[in-house]
Parts: C-alpha cells; sequence; structure tokens
C-alpha cells in the first residue's frame, strides 16, 4: 500500500541556527502541538538529540491514547532531520525537517511526511474519513505557533 505524503513549507524570520536550535530541543514539541492531542513527553528531558536518539510520548487521538516511540534517523544541524516512528498510531511515519537560510535572516522550514494509516484493506477509508484531517490541522497548527514564537 502506497504511503500518503504531506508537506508544509514555513518562512521563520531568524537565522538558520537559531532555528535548528529551537528544533534541536524535543521539550518545544509541546508548543507546536495542538492541545487536542494531549501530546506528553516521556523521555526525561533534556534529550540529547543526535543520530540515533530515541523519544517516547504519549498522544491522544480521537479520543485514544497512544504509546509513540520515535528515533531520530538523521541529524545534519543545521540543515536536516529526520524522526521515524518505531511504535505508535501509524502503520509508518516518517517525518522530515529541511531548513534552507534565506536572505535577511530568514529561514524556508519544510516539514514533510510519509505516513500510513492504520487499517490495511480500509486504510484508504480510515485515512480520508479520520487521519487527513487530524495530520493537516496539525501542521496548520504548528505553521500558525511557528509564527507567533519566531515573528517576535
Amino acid at each position: 500500500m502506497k504511503s500518503h505524503c504531506l508537506t508544509h513549507v514555513t518562512t521563520i524570520a531568524k537565522p538558520i541556527e537559531d532555528v535548528f536550535d529551537f528544533f534541536s530541543k524535543a521539550e518545544n514539541l509541546n508548543e507546536l502541538t495542538p492541545p487536542e492531542l494531549d501530546f506528553e513527553i516521556i523521555t526525561p528531558l533534556p534529550v540529547n538529540m543526535q543520530k540515533g536518539s530515541l523519544l517516547d510520548y504519549r498522544i491522544k487521538l480521537n479520543g485514544i491514547r497512544f504509546n509513540w516511540k520515535t528515533e531520530i534517523s538523521a541529524w545534519e544541524p543545521p540543515y536536516r532531520f529526520v524522526d521515524k516512528q518505531l511504535k505508535g498510531p501509524y502503520v509508518l511515519w516518517i517525518h522530515e525537517h529541511r531548513f534552507k537560510a534565506l536572505n535577511n535572516h530568514l529561514t524556508e522550514m519544510t516539514d514533510t511526511v510519509h505516513y500510513l494509516s492504520p487499517g490495511w484493506l480500509l486504510e484508504p477509508l480510515v485515512h480520508h474519513l479520520f487521519v487527513k484531517k487530524k495530520v493537516e490541522a496539525t501542521f496548520k497548527f504548528r505553521k500558525e505557533m511557528l509564527k507567533k514564537i519566531f515573528d517576535n
């Protein structure tokens, strides 16, 4: 079954080093996650982010609480990192964060997520009815929060 792909591009009014530094702190995920997901980092903080780092979370989707474990599978400061779900609510979740320095101390950040919803043969229906809107709303919230955090 083919995975879904979501890409969001956000321009942030800070230098690339500042933006990457913000994302290198796992605790900042709390600010970027919609409150209704009841997101909680279980891994003791602070986390020394690097290739191979493991992060454990709890998240609530459609009223159901899930444990979620991700691994940082690529770490290339200040340009890129990738987190990959090892255990969690998705069959597949690979989230790449790319950072590109622009003129005037701006940074273009691109989130690309390849994911596959649960449901096996019913996955297209589950994705259409429940998952797609939730994932899109989460990244829309994230974009809005990044604007608030960095545009001050």
